[in-house]
C-alpha cells in the first residue's frame, strides 16, 4: 500500500496481509553514516493465500546489502528488489520460514527526520506513519504486529544510552570500544511504534507503584544540563499513570517507562511503546523560561502519549483511515485529564476556541475530510485537526448520549475485546452499542460525513398554554467530494433560564429524544415542545459546546446578557459573552473597510466589564472572557471577501472602547495581581497571570505609551509575563526604544536556550502589517535562525504564515511568495514540514479578490516545480481544485 508516488489509496480496497509476521529480532550497528540494520523475520502464510504468492516488503530510499531465507543465502532469481520494494518469490513450502534482510542506512544525511536519523550526535527513530520502511525492508502496514526483539551495538564513548522498546534484557562490552543492550517487548506491535534512541543524555529518575503493586522505573532523557527542567514532565507523567487508572481502569504494564527529549523532531511527540520520543519543547520547563501555556502542553502532551499505551499501543489501528481512533479517542483522555487538573470550564472554552480556529476552518475549505476518510494520497497529511480534535468531539459525542456509566462500560469492553488487535471504528462503536444496547448507527455519520453542521435555532412562547416551543433544522454543507449529506444525531445540551436565573424544570417535553439535559437532533427539521413553563425562558443551547457545530440563532442581547450573568454552565456564560461580540467586530471590520468611523455597542462593553469586574468568577474564565474573538475568528464569521487589514483595525477599535471604558478596572486588576511569593505552574497561578496579561493588553491599547509594558518587562520574573510584556511591546509599539531594548535583551539573556529563542522569533514574526515581511526576512539571515531545525522553522515562518494576518496577507503578495519560495526549499528535505506549513494557505479562497488572485499565483508557483513530494504535491492540488 505505497503512497508516497501520490497514488490513492481507498478504504474500500482493504485487505490483511498475506503472510503473518511472528516475530521480529532487529539488530543495530550503528554509524553515523553507515548503519547497518539486520531483520529476522518470521512469516507463515495465512489460510487460504496461493503457495505461489510472493511476500512483498515495504521500503524508502534503501540499499539492500544481503538477504537470506531460512539462513541460506537467497538466489537472485527468487527476489527482486527497488529502493522502494523488496519481493520474494519461492517460498518455503513449510510454515514458519525466516527471513533475513540486511541494509545499510546514512542517519547523519537523513534529513526528513523519519526512520533512523541523528540530532545533535544522538540517534533518534521517528516511525509514524511510514518511517519503519527507511530502516529496514518490512511490512510495514498497521495491521502487521509481532513482538520485537531488539540488540543495539555502538561506540560506547559517545553513545553510554543504548534505549529500545519494552523491557531491558542486558548489555555489556561487544568488543574494542563498543558495547551492546538488548531490549524485548513481549506486546505484539506495529513497526510504527518501534523505537531506537542511542547517545549521551542527563537522565531524571523516578518510580511509580501500580494499583496492583508493580513498580515501574520512570526515566526522562534530556541534553546534560536540562534535567532540572524536566522535573514537571516526571509529575505530569506520574499523574497521568494514576489518573488512567482511576478513570479508565488501565495500568501500566512493563517494567519501565521511558521518554527521550530531543530538539530536532516534526511532531510534538511520538507514543513508541514503554520508549516515548518527544519534542523537547515539550518536555523542559522552569519558571524563567517557559510559560503558563508551556506547561499545560506539558502537561497534556505527557499524558496523552503515555494515554496511547492502551488507546494506540495494546489496541491500535487496522489501517490508516482508522487513524482517529487512536487519536481523536486518546486527545478526548488527555482533554479530560486536563480538565480534572484544572479548571474544567476554563479548559473547555480553550479547546473550543482551538476547534474553532483550526478544525472549523479545515472543516470550510478544501482539504475538509471525514473523521475517517474514505482515501488518501499521502498519509502523513491527514494528521489533520479532524482526526484530532474532530475525533474527540465525537467520542466526547459517545460520552454525552450515553452517561458516564454507559461510557464506561462501552470502553471497558472495547479494552477487553480488542487488547492485542488492530482495530476499526466499527469496532469501538460496536463495543458501546452491546454494553448499552443503544443504537448508534445514525451517530456513525460523523465519521464519515466531512463539513460542519448548521443548526438553525428559533423559538417561541405562549403564555396562555405556557408551552415553549423550539424548532431545530440542521443542514451539513457540501465538502469536497461530498456534495449531499444525511441529517446528523447530534446531542445538544440545554437549559431553560427563568427571569430570576434560576434554572425551569419543564413537566414534559414532545416532538423528540430528550434524556435528562439533553436534546437528540436526528432528523433535518425538528420541534421540541416543553409543557407547563410559568414564564418566557431563555434558552441556553449547546451547553458545555455539546455538539461540534454551528448554531445559527438570533437571539437577542437581553438574552445573550441574562445567560452570561446566571448560567450556571461556564461554557455557556462565556459562548453567551462571544455571541455578543462577534456581531460587534464584524461589523467593525466592515466599517473600517468602508472608511467608516467604527462604532462599539455600548451593551458589550457593559457586558464585559461588569464580568471583568466579578470577583465571584475565577481568574482564568474572567481572562477568557476578556479575550475577544481573534482576527482569524472573525475572518471565518465574516465568510468571504476578507480585507484582514480591515478586520485587524475594526478589532482594535473594539478593543481599545472596553479598555476606555474599564480602565480603572483594569488597572485596580493589573496591580492587585501582581505576583506575590514563589511562583508556582498551577491553575490558579496561571489563572491569576493570565488575567494580570488581559489588563496589560487593554491598558496599553487605552495609554498608547510603552512605558507600563516596558516596566512589566523589567519587573517580570517568571517567563509568562516577561514574554507577554515583550508581545504588548513589539505589537502595540514596534518601533519604540523601549521595545527595541527589550527585544535585544531578551535576546541577550536567553541567547543560548534554543526553546526560549523560539518565543523571541515567534513574537517578532506577529508583529502586524505591513512591514512583518521585510522583518522576518531580516530575522531569516540571523545566525539564531536554524533553517534544519523543524521548531525555529515553524517559529518564525510558520508563526508568520499562520498567526500573522495583516503580515502575511500582504496585498502585494509578497508574504505567499516568501512561503511559496521556504516551501520549495525546504520540501526536498523535510517534506512533512514543509506540506505543514502550506496549509496555512488553506483559507485563502475567502479572501478578497486581490489576494485571493495573489494567493492563488503563489500556490501556481509550487505546483510548477520539477519535483514535489506527495506530501507537498497532495496538499497543493487539493487547494486549488475547484
Amino acid at each position: 500500500m505505497r503512497t508516497d508516488t501520490g497514488q490513492v489509496i481507498r478504504l474500500a480496497d482493504y485487505s490483511p496481509a498475506d503472510f503473518v509476521l511472528e516475530r521480529t529480532d532487529l539488530t543495530f550497528e550503528l554509524d553515523p553514516r553507515s548503519t547497518k540494520v539486520e531483520a529476522r523475520l518470521i512469516f507463515h502464510r495465512r489460510p487460504g493465500v496461493a503457495a505461489d504468492a510472493p511476500l512483498v516488503l515495504d521500503g524508502d530510499e534503501l540499499s539492500l546489502s544481503g538477504l537470506l531465507i531460512d539462513q541460506a543465502e537467497a538466489e537472485a532469481s527468487r527476489y527482486t528488489v527497488t529502493p522502494d520494494r523488496l519481493e520474494i518469490r519461492d517460498l518455503p513450502e513449510e510454515s514458519p520460514f525466516e527471513i533475513t534482510v540486511v541494509t545499510i542506512i546514512d542517519p547523519e544525511s537523513n534529513t526528513q527526520l523519519m526512520g533512523l536519523y541523528r540530532t545533535n550526535g544522538v540517534y533518534c527513530t521517528q516511525c509514524e506513519a511510514e518511517g519503519f520502511r527507511r530502516i529496514t525492508y518490512f511490512p510495514d502496514r498497521p495491521d502487521v504486529l509481532s513482538p520485537f526483539t531488539i540488540t543495539i551495538i555502538a561506540e560506547k564513548a559517545g553513545n553510554p544510552l543504548l534505549l529500545s522498546n519494552g523491557n531491558f534484557l542486558g548489555g555489556g562490552n561487544y568488543d574494542e570500544g563498543r558495547h551492546f543492550a538488548a531490549w524485548f517487548d513481549p506486546h505484539p506491535k506495529p513497526s510504527y511504534l518501534f523505537a531506537l534512541v542511542a547517545g549521551d543524555l542527563g537522565v531524571v529518575e523516578d518510580t511509580f507503584t501500580t494499583a496492583s503493586g508493580n513498580e515501574v522505573a520512570l526515566k526522562i532523557y534530556v541534553e546534560h544540563g536540562n534535567e532540572p527542567r524536566a522535573a514537571y514532565a516526571m509529575d505530569a507523567l506520574k499523574r497521568s499513570m494514576k489518573w488512567d487508572e482511576e478513570r479508565f481502569g488501565r495500568e501500566y504494564d512493563l517494567n519501565i517507562f521511558q521518554i527521550v527529549a530531543v530538539s530536532d523532531f516534526n511532531m510534538g511527540a511520538m507514543e513508541n511503546k514503554g520508549l516515548n520520543v518527544f519534542n523537547d519543547k515539550y518536555v523542559l520547563a522552569d519558571p524563567e523560561t517557559a510559560t503558563d501555556a508551556d506547561y499545560a502542553n506539558i502537561e497534556a502532551i505527557i499524558a496523552h502519549e503515555y494515554f496511547h499505551n492502551w488507546t494506540g499501543n495494546r489496541i491500535t489501528c487496522r489501517d490508516w483511515f482508522q487513524l482517529c481512533l487512536k487519536e481523536g479517542l486518546t486527545v478526548y483522555r488527555d482533554h479530560e485529564f486536563s480538565a480534572d487538573q484544572r479548571s474544567r470550564a476554563v479548559k473547555r472554552i480553550a479547546e473550543v476556541r482551538h476547534l474553532k480556529a483550526e478544525q472549523f476552518a479545515e472543516d470550510s475549505g478544501p482539504l475538509a475530510h471525514p473523521v475517517r476518510p474514505e482515501t488518501y494520497r499521502e498519509i502523513n497529511n491527514f494528521y489533520t485537526t479532524t482526526v484530532y480534535e474532530k475525533g474527540s468531539e465525537v467520542t466526547r459525542m459517545i460520552a454525552t448520549l450515553l452517561g458516564d456509566d454507559g461510557f464506561r462500560k462501552g470502553m471497558d469492553l472495547y479494552f477487553e475485546r480488542h487488547d492485542g488487535e488492530a482495530a476499526t471504528v466499527e469496532d469501538f462503536v460496536k463495543s458501546f452499542e452491546d454494553a448499552t444496547g443503544r443504537d448508534l448507527s445514525q451517530f456513525k455519520l460523523w465519521y464519515s460525513q466531512a463539513g460542519t453542521p448548521l443548526v438553525t435555532v428559533s423559538t417561541a412562547y405562549d403564555a396562555a398554554a405556557r408551552t415553549f416551543t423550539l424548532s431545530l433544522e440542521q443542514m451539513v454543507p457540501a465538502t469536497p467530494g461530498q456534495s449531499a449529506k444525511q441529517p446528523m444525531h447530534i446531542p445538544l445540551k440545554f437549559a431553560l433560564i427563568g427571569e430570576n436565573g434560576g434554572e425551569i424544570a419543564p413537566t414534559a417535553v414532545s416532538g423528540g429524544e430528550v434524556s435528562g439535559d439533553v436534546l437528540h437532533l436526528t432528523e433535518r427539521s425538528q420541534t421540541f415542545t416543553f409543557t407547563e413553563v410559568p414564564d418566557r425562558p431563555v434558552l441556553s443551547l449547546n451547553r458545555g459546546f455539546s455538539a461540534p457545530i454551528n448554531l445559527s440563532f438570533d437571539q437577542s442581547g437581553a438574552d445573550l446578557a441574562h445567560i452570561a450573568r446566571h448560567d450556571s454552565d461556564l461554557f455557556a456564560r462565556w459562548q453567551a459573552l462571544s455571541d455578543l461580540a462577534l456581531p460587534v467586530l464584524n461589523k467593525a471590520a466592515n466599517d473600517a473597510r468602508d472608511g467608516k468611523v467604527v462604532s462599539v455597542d455600548p451593551a458589550l462593553v457593559s457586558a464585559l466589564i461588569e464580568t471583568l469586574a466579578n470577583d465571584k468568577l475565577e481568574p482564568a474564565f474572567r481572562a477568557q472572557a476578556l479575550s475577544l474573538a481573534s482576527e482569524a475568528d472573525i475572518a471565518r464569521e465574516l465568510g468571504g471577501n476578507n480585507n484582514p487589514d480591515a478586520i485587524h483595525a475594526g478589532r482594535n477599535a473594539v478593543l481599545k472602547a472596553v479598555a476606555e471604558k474599564g480602565f480603572s478596572t483594569f488597572e485596580r486588576l493589573y496591580k492587585e495581581l501582581a505576583p506575590k511569593g514563589v511562583f508556582a505552574p498551577d491553575a490558579a497561578g496561571a489563572g491569576r497571570r493570565a488575567l494580570r496579561n488581559v489588563a496589560l493588553t487593554y491598558l496599553a491599547h487605552a495609554e498608547e505609551s510603552p512605558a507600563r509594558a516596558a516596566e512589566a518587562f523589567a519587573e517580570a520574573d517568571n517567563m509568562t509575563e516577561l514574554a507577554h510584556a515583550l508581545t504588548v511591546l513589539a505589537h502595540r509599539f514596534p518601533e519604540a526604544d523601549e521595545t527595541l531594548a527589550a527585544l535585544a535583551a531578551f535576546a541577550t539573556r536567553f541567547d543560548t536556550n534554543p526553546l526560549v529563542l523560539d518565543k523571541w522569533f515567534s513574537i517578532q514574526a506577529t508583529i502586524p502589517g505591513e512591514a512583518a515581511l521585510a522583518r522576518v526576512e531580516a530575522l531569516m539571515k540571523d545566525p539564531r535562525f536554524n533553517a534544519q531545525n523543524p521548531n525555529r522553522v515553524r517559529a518564525l515562518v510558520g508563526t508568520f504564515a499562520f498567526a500573522n494576518p495583516t503580515g502575511f496577507n500582504r496585498v502585494d503578495g509578497a508574504g505567499y511568495r516568501l512561503l511559496a519560495d521556504q516551501i520549495l526549499a525546504i520540501d526536498p528535505r523535510n517534506p512533512q514540514l514543509a506540506a505543514r506549513l502550506l496549509t496555512a494557505m488553506r483559507s485563502w479562497r475567502s479572501l478578497e479578490p486581490v489576494r485571493a488572485e495573489a494567493a492563488k499565483a503563489a500556490l501556481g508557483k509550487i505546483t510548477g516545480a520539477k519535483q514535489l513530494s506527495a506530501d507537498v504535491a497532495d496538499i497543493v492540488e487539493r487547494m486549488l481544485k475547484a
